[in-house]
């Protein structure tokens, strides 16, 4: 898989889909890798070059020993971009992927085309709730947080009837870096971009899942009303909209983007 690096930074890309297409970056959320847009790649890649990439901390990308912030993960993608030779490209955050890309809007619209955010806000939860994750993931490490997070990211009645998608998820989480994870953890505690969130141009459509119990539907509408050029959408789902919803997310976004 291919890999680029700067400043001791490594990150893993995949690239997908159409090579005449537009290019649409897909970013992942905390504790998930590029297999968490497993399920809307098929219908996305078909009119989209797809690039998916492993955020700094997670799947196989670097783990790096110095605290970073959000700025950081935005110059991540732009390296990318430039890695590519691309100059302007699509991109769909959910989550902490979502803030990624709502910082790329506020801080290098010359390079961006169209927004998604999904499952997302300006600002994620509390200082101290990052906190007592950090503290958590240190104690007991990844597997129990993992157990923990299915709860979060999907509805019950998903759970019950989907077993071996959830034991796909639970593994991908389980098996993400806990130095890697608590150092976006601090990322989100840090992050806060609600004053700036109005100056985003670019077309922006706000995804939000009606039972989200950590981004809730009043978040999304938030940046939907916050950011002009904006549509908002709420999906059947939890926390992983992309994943328990993927064929209305999937729909959402290629209408957004055409």
């Amino acid at each position: 898989m291919p890999t680029t690096e700067s400043k001791g930074v490594r990150l893993h890309y995949e690239l997908s889909g159409d090579p005449q297409g537009p290019l649409l970056i897909l970013a992942n959320s905390l504790g998930s890798s590029t297999r968490m847009w497993d399920k809307v790649l098929p219908a996305l890649a078909k009119k989209n070059r797809i690039l998916r990439f492993d955020m700094r901390g997670h799947g196989q990308s670097s783990v790096v020993q110095e605290p970073f912030t959000i700025e950081n993960l935005g110059r991540d993608v732009l390296l990318l971009l430039d890695e590519l030779q691309v100059q302007r490209a699509s991109v769909c955050g959910l989550s902490l992927g979502g803030l990624v890309a709502l910082w790329l809007g506020i801080h290098a619209p010359e390079r961006i085309n169209r927004l998604i955010l999904a499952n997302t806000a300006a600002r994620i939860g509390t200082r101290a709730m990052w906190d007592q994750r950090v503290e958590a993931v240190k104690r007991e490490g990844m597997l129990a947080l993992a157990s923990a997070t299915i709860g979060r990211w999907f509805t019950p009645d998903f759970r019950s009837r989907h077993p071996d998608e959830i034991e796909t998820i639970r593994s991908m989480i389980a098996g993400t870096n806990p130095a890697g994870y608590c150092a976006c953890c601090a990322v989100l505690r840090d992050a806060d971009l609600s004053r700036d969130a109005g100056k985003t141009i670019a077309p922006t459509l706000v995804i939000s899942g009606t039972h989200d119990p950590a981004t809730p539907p009043e978040d999304g509408r938030a940046l939907h009303a916050s950011i002009q050029k904006s549509k908002y959408v709420e999906l059947h789902a939890s926390h992983l909209s992309a994943w328990e919803s993927a064929d209305d997310f999937a729909a959402a976004v290629t209408t957004h983007l055409f």
